[in-house]
């Protein structure tokens, strides 16, 4: 028998299934977190690249407003203080900036609870975040994509984003090289940036065969995440890659940043302040948290899992380097071990000041240092590393939160690196957020509840440089 409300009541049913049908659709267009990368890109290259060259600006002038409320950028040269090469002078002065009712010396008399408490701790403490980092990728700065398209016709540029830092808080360029085999040389770059182009003609008759082998390797371009053949790329042409040498410049560093890629999701991975090559000979772990063992894991590691986010399949499609380990990881490990520190004439055979050369304030930093400041434990002479990882706990200091797509949390255990010829490496830390060796004391001053006077800071600040 039919039911005359029948008809309102199947209706009903229908809009019942539609909407449900709805809500699940929308459930399943969720995105899911995972630890994999898109691999077959649907979306057209020009389609990416005029969609993300359009939005290149408003990225820009999110990171560089951040950049300008934490940090005083201004160009303030130290006095006399030169990086070693001679041609760039060392940036003076604590540049992350404060709210005008808070002083150091009241953040002295704090507890960590107290600043965690009411929001109060330094905004340039905060980790950094990349320039985009939900895009992340390697990063260069200006003056080295126009020295590598000067010699090699290659182009660095990102369509997408820029670096953020200015040229002054980064190592001079072309940084100097020194050899441990050949100390009586000097500096062996003859001033120029090392590169395909001019390698053999520097290294010949200074290096074995292997050793500039393993140069040649260091800087023959590769194809990389952010530079290679695919449409999922972000340079404008198709790339030949990226050499290590366009990070690690001359054996040192030129500031370039990346995302670590061993941590996951993305608002977890730390920006990476790439740092020098340098002393690595004296070193026992590789990588700012991966602990690797040898400076020759370290090389393998960086062509096959870091060059393309830790993303295995992803390199496959974009061309991984698979390097040979029993010999071209060989012979690129043997050059980078040759790389030495810079001179440091006022140190003696020990690492340590010698009365004679150094200054009264650079002997109190050094006492300070070994003692009340308690860098040593972490930073022993003579090379100022203890080859271990600590964990500086600077969460106790603030709530996590969201900054530029960066999550601000607990960053863990990070590797002491060595402090010899630190004045040599800015910007500091492990993802560069301090960018002179004064903001380095003055967070430590706090990490480690150290109360140093304004006079201790800045003799501590002397020894280093000293270093």
């Amino acid at each position: 028998m039919k039911h005359k409300n029948f008809k309102p009541f199947v209706g009903l049913i229908l809009i019942a299934i539609f909407v449900i049908g709805v809500m699940g659709m929308a459930d399943a267009e969720e995105p899911s977190k995972t630890s994999y990368l898109p691999v077959a890109v649907e979306e057209p290259f020009q389609k990416i690249f005029d969609r993300m060259k359009g939005a290149k600006a408003d990225v820009m002038k999110r990171q560089m407003n951040l950049l300008d409320e934490r940090y005083d950028l201004s160009d303030r040269p130290a006095e006399g203080v030169m990086m070693s090469g001679g041609k760039k002078a060392v940036q003076e002065g604590v540049r992350v900036q404060l709210s005008a009712d808070m002083t150091w010396e009241k953040f002295a008399q704090m507890t960590p609870e107290e600043i965690k408490e009411k929001g109060l701790w330094p905004k340039g403490f905060y980790p950094l975040p990349h320039p985009n980092h939900v895009e992340g990728g390697m990063v260069f700065p200006q003056f080295h994509i126009d020295e590598i398209n000067k010699q090699e016709g290659r182009d660095l540029t990102r369509f997408d984003l820029d670096f953020d830092l200015p040229d002054h808080f980064l190592p001079e360029f072309p940084p100097p090289i020194y050899l441990t085999t050949r100390p009586d040389l000097g500096d062996v770059s003859q001033g120029k940036v090392v590169t395909i182009m001019n390698y053999y003609e520097l290294f010949n008759g200074i290096l074995n065969p292997k050793q500039i082998e393993g140069l040649r390797l260091l800087v023959t371009p590769f194809p990389q995440q952010q530079f290679n053949q695919t449409e999922d790329r972000r340079s404008e042409l198709p790339s030949r890659g990226v050499t290590c040498f366009d990070c690690h410049v001359n054996g040192h560093s030129n500031g370039a940043t990346h995302l670590v890629g061993d941590i996951r999701p993305q608002e977890f991975r730390h920006r990476l302040d790439i740092p020098t090559l340098r002393g690595v000979n004296v070193q026992r772990l590789f990588g700012s948290q991966r602990a690797l063992k040898t400076i020759e894991d370290f090389t393998e590691f960086e062509q096959r899992a870091a060059y393309f986010d830790g993303d295995p399949v992803i390199a496959t499609k974009k061309g991984v380097n698979v390097l040979e380990r029993g010999s071209q990881v060989h012979f690129m490990a043997e050059f980078q071990a040759l790389l030495d520190f810079p001179p440091a004439p006022k140190l003696d055979l020990y690492g340590k000041l010698d009365p004679e050369k150094a200054t009264e304030s650079e002997l109190r930093g050094q006492e300070l240092f070994f003692d009340k400041a308690k860098c040593a434990v972490c930073h022993p002479a003579p090379y100022y590393t203890d080859n271990l990882m600590h964990n500086l706990k600077a969460e106790r200091f603030f709530k996590p939160q969201m900054i530029n797509g960066r999550m601000a949390s607990a960053d863990g255990p990070i590797k002491t690196f060595p402090l010899r010829g630190i004045k040599d490496s800015p910007p500091y830390l492990h993802d560069g957020r301090l960018l002179t060796l004064e903001d380095t004391v003055e967070f430590f001053n706090l990490i480690q509840g150290l109360g140093l006077t304004e006079q201790e800071k800045k003799d501590l600040t002397a020894f280093m440089r000293a270093l």
